[in-house]
């Protein structure tokens, strides 16, 4: 009778934010050692490495209830793909309906201080925030000469960027007026300003949800 294989456990890794020791853990025994005895001890787990010393340099309470499943990668490409560079910002948007009111933020990613957040506005949509956001740090960020790149989950929104054009299909209406005044404003801006800030996708699959989401998901 043929052996049956077992499946090799797959490694996981341990964050612990406050122990008796604390820092990333590659084994859930120096994980238990680490939180042995220490009341109120923060720790979750993840499946890779990437994830697991991004959400340390974080605090626990942004990962409580969050999902950090494996997320489907191989570890050859988790490694190709390293880890978020923590000196930068992040932007992102949100969208309730589509279209819908949107709104749209930026992060410090490793302070995950807010440094700006504009909205809601009426009848319009994801992409469009996701746009307006990118410029908007741009310009935040060359007025200020600050060199750090800037990440962005929406590859719509870096094309539209990269093109200077935001190639909506959304039709203007009273209600997205406003909107859409700063989306000719940012056109305007791309036409006259060179981004000197690289511009980055966030790898969502293996850092997690980009620090600048607004959670609604």
């Amino acid at each position: 009778m043929p052996k049956q294989r077992t499946m090799a456990k797959k490694q996981k890794f341990y964050v612990v934010w406050e122990g008796t020791e604390t820092g990333v853990f590659t084994s859930w025994d120096a994980c238990k050692r680490a939180i042995s005895g220490y009341s109120g001890a923060k720790y979750k787990s993840f499946e890779n490495k990437a994830q697991a010393e991004y959400a340390f340099e974080g605090v626990y309470e942004e990962y409580v209830g969050q999902d950090t499943r494996d997320s489907g990668l191989s570890s050859e490409k988790l490694n190709k793909i390293g880890q978020p560079n923590l000196n930068a910002i992040a932007v992102d948007a949100a969208c309730s309906g589509n279209p819908g009111l949107m709104e749209y933020q930026g992060v410090d990613v490793k302070t995950k201080e807010t440094l700006f957040k504009m909205g809601p506005f009426e009848e319009s949509t994801n992409n469009v925030g996701e746009f307006l956001a990118l410029v908007h740090a741009a310009a935040m960020m060359k007025k200020n000469q600050d060199p750090r790149p800037i990440y962005s989950d929406s590859e719509t929104a870096i094309s539209w960027v990269r093109k200077k054009k935001c190639n909506t299909k959304l039709p203007r209406t009273n209600k997205n007026f406003e909107s859409f005044a700063l989306v000719d404003r940012a056109e305007k801006w791309l036409k006259e300003n060179i981004i000197s800030n690289p511009i980055v996708k966030w790898e969502t699959k293996a850092w997690g949800e980009i620090p600048a989401d607004f959670g609604r998901k």
